[in-house]
């Protein structure tokens, strides 16, 4: 098995052998890397490198010895993406600048152009290299169409954001017109559904070489994970956690592999081929919290929710950390969580939100804070608060909000929104201005945020009303500003206008700037830096000694 871990610093490739305490590291050279993909025949390993640890990729191929490496896709300022090996064959399915579809050939070194447009991606090409599966349109809006190579023809197969061949020409998909996505499969213009729920969402599906067998990843219970394999009857696997990601399957489709995490257990390697066995994982912290999923209405009646972490020694009312995560479509999730760990470590409790807008809780959800809605997002981590005083779980007068990416800039939004609320608060590489955001992030990635935000044209009265930097004035808590120097996702001028303003008007801040790092933090010791730093500045500005009380 090959995987990406961090255990010798920064994120590197490993094998190793399934049922073995071996590891063998694969030297791809001294950049980050963010995805490993095993070739059909087990020849070529296709390594996504993060250079500098920003948002841009390349993909670099390599013999499963380290030998032989060489770039094949992301040259220059490109970036590629969605890399995914056909079935059989040493053929790369590989996305450039979401612009350009391409498959690259391993054994000739050839890279042949399949489709371009804006906003488009490859997922497949047929065994008989005539048809391809094709990613079209802006986030909120993505569907698949299966373009004819010969013609140049497209025909929509499904809305959704996943599709492969199957061995016989039918297509899986993974669709999400309904309210919650499921798994489909095409043939002839006729859709089948072969696993769906009223209350649980299909999150990925892995697909075996010859067809026969499925796994899905279910999205259940505000984010639990649940996996399920069809074929020769439905079996649920029991995984070693409580949320799984990146199920795929061995060449001959006899085995299964994934990660799986839960609070206090980091990332794991497990394979499965009818038992469960450990490849890399950890065992889970004894001490460590497990939170509940708190579920109430928001300001307008909307169900949103969040996972809570308590303090197991000490009663409430607490000092509360309000986390916001990334997207907006992303998800909080009860995996594993050092930074939770640490403060409710300190007696200080976290509620880790899902306003609208999350992913988790169905299409309508999803789309429920685009363009001038997002206010009512804003509104939801008011909401938050009040539900956290209101049911004793937070001191009104020690209440902390932070997150990253987009977490952080609904962090901003609501400091500035909301000044009399928070006593301190944290920005991680978030937006703040949104006119100078589509300016300095990469092509693409603006492109793709217009469906969400707002186009910076026709939008710009709401996006400037949007900005925190508008309001930056109102803000009061002491904030803690973070941002990785090469980021090209959320460019690192987001930060330094908060900063810039704050400083002009005597606000307390701390300005803490990763140089190697981009829109993630790759490398072990600049989390651990973050940690300690984020951690040292909530429990001096909620009130809390180190020791807890």
């Amino acid at each position: 098995m090959a995987y990406v871990s961090d255990r010798g610093g920064s994120p590197q490739v490993w094998v190793q052998p399934v049922g073995s305490d071996l590891t063998f590291l694969v030297d791809t050279g001294p950049e980050p890397v963010a995805s490993v993909h095993w070739s059909t025949g087990g020849g070529w390993l296709a390594c996504v490198i993060a250079p500098g640890g920003a948002p841009r990729t390349e993909v670099w191929l390599v013999r499963p010895d380290g030998s032989v490496p060489h770039q094949v896709a992301g040259f220059g300022t490109d970036t590629a993406e969605n890399v995914r090996w056909l079935p059989g064959r040493p053929l790369l399915a590989v996305t450039e600048n979401l612009t350009t579809a391409l498959l690259v050939d391993a054994e000739h070194g050839t890279r042949e152009v399949v489709a371009e447009g804006e906003l488009v991606s490859l997922f497949d090409v047929s065994p008989d290299g005539r048809r391809a599966l094709l990613r079209r349109g802006p986030r909120g809006g993505r569907h698949v169409v299966l373009r004819d190579l010969d013609s140049g023809i497209e025909e929509y197969v499904a809305s959704g954001e996943q599709a492969c061949f199957a061995p016989d020409g039918s297509v899986y998909a993974r669709g999400d017109a309904g309210e919650r996505p499921v798994l489909l499969r095409v043939d002839g213009g006729t859709a089948e559904v072969l696993a769906a729920s009223d209350t649980a969402e299909v999150e990925t599906f892995a697909l075996t070489a010859d067809g026969t067998r499925v796994a899905v990843l279910w999205n259940v219970d505000g984010g639990l994970s649940e996996l399920t394999v069809l074929g020769g009857g439905p079996t649920r696997i029991g995984v070693p956690g409580t949320v799984v990601s990146g199920p795929v399957w061995s060449a001959d489709g006899g085995t299964l592999a994934f990660t799986c995490e839960a609070p206090g257990q980091p990332h794991g390697v497990w394979a499965w081929d009818g038992e469960l066995h450990p490849v890399s994982a950890e065992e889970p912290s004894p001490g460590a919290v497990r939170p509940v999923l708190r579920r109430f209405p928001s300001h307008d009646g909307l169900e949103i929710s969040g996972w809570l972490f308590t303090p197991p020694s000490t009663a409430g009312p607490h000092p509360v950390v309000l986390w916001l995560h990334g997207g907006p479509e992303a998800q909080e999730r009860p995996g594993h969580a050092p930074l939770f760990q640490s403060l409710v470590a300190r007696g200080i409790a976290v509620f880790a939100a899902n306003v609208r807008g999350s992913s988790g809780f169905g299409r309508s959800f999803v789309h429920a804070d685009n363009g001038p809605l997002r206010w009512a997002a804003i509104a939801d981590v008011a909401a938050c608060v009040a539900h956290l005083v209101a049911t004793g779980v937070a001191d009104p007068a020690r209440v902390g909000c932070m997150g990253r990416s987009y977490g952080g800039y609904l962090t901003l939004a609501a400091l500035t929104t909301y000044p009399e609320l928070f006593a301190v608060g944290i920005d991680v590489c978030g937006m703040a201005n949104f006119a100078t955001f589509y300016e300095h992030t990469e092509p693409w990635i603006a492109a793709a945020a217009v469906s969400k935000y707002g186009d910076p044209v026709r939008d710009a009265e709401l996006l400037r009303d949007l900005s925190p930097i508008t309001r930056i004035g109102r803000l009061r808590a002491p904030l803690l500003v973070v941002h990785g120097e090469n980021d090209s996702n959320v460019p690192v001028v987001e930060a330094e206008q908060v900063v810039a303003a704050l400083a002009a008007r005597g606000v307390e801040h701390r300005y803490l700037l990763f140089p190697g790092e981009g829109h993630e933090l790759l490398h072990r010791s600049s989390r651990a830096e973050y940690l300690r730093e984020t951690v040292g500045w909530l429990t001096r500005h909620l009130g809390v000694e180190p020791s807890g009380r």
